[in-house]
């Protein structure tokens, strides 16, 4: 799996141990490209997110892993590009369902909310999980058409 990952400078240190936790999953084949930022180079978040956010878009990476301080910003600027469906997650039910259900393809993480043990967990159900289609197959489509309506970027 090919996967993007960026934070701005406040999730630093938490990208660092999400990277260390990738590289250690010899169960999970994935291969991470990092768009930044590092600890001393203070960056717009929406930046960022927008950089991985069209990668996924474009087909270069599967999934993509936002950081900032809650996680909050970098959602809502990843769902801005038309095709995006990223989350927020502070715990590992709501991950799963997130990708289950909602076909996320980005997840946004809070250093200021999170603990390291948490974000281990949470990126492991996150990495894990597939969409399931079914009946929220349906649903995901309609968040694609009320999306059409009103516009984005792409």
């Amino acid at each position: 799996m090919k996967i993007a990952i960026g934070c701005d400078e406040a999730a630093y240190d938490l990208k660092e141990q999400i990277l260390t936790h990738l590289s250690e999953q010899n169960q999970i084949s994935v291969q991470v490209k990092d768009f930044g930022t590092d600890a001393s180079t203070p960056i717009d978040y929406p930046d960022v997110a927008l950089q991985v956010a069209e990668a996924i878009l474009h087909g270069e990476f599967e999934r993509g892993i936002l950081l900032c301080g809650t996680g909050i910003g970098m959602a809502i600027a990843a769902n801005k590009v038309h095709g995006i469906r990223a989350a927020t997650c502070h715990d590992v039910y709501s991950t799963e369902r997130a990708q289950k259900s909602n076909n996320a393809q980005i997840l946004t993480l809070g250093a200021r909310v999170i603990g390291p043990e948490l974000e281990k967990a949470i990126v492991s159900v996150w990495l894990a999980a597939e969409f399931a289609g079914g009946g929220s197959a349906r649903k995901v489509e309609k968040i694609g058409q009320i999306e059409h309506k009103y516009g984005g970027i792409a």
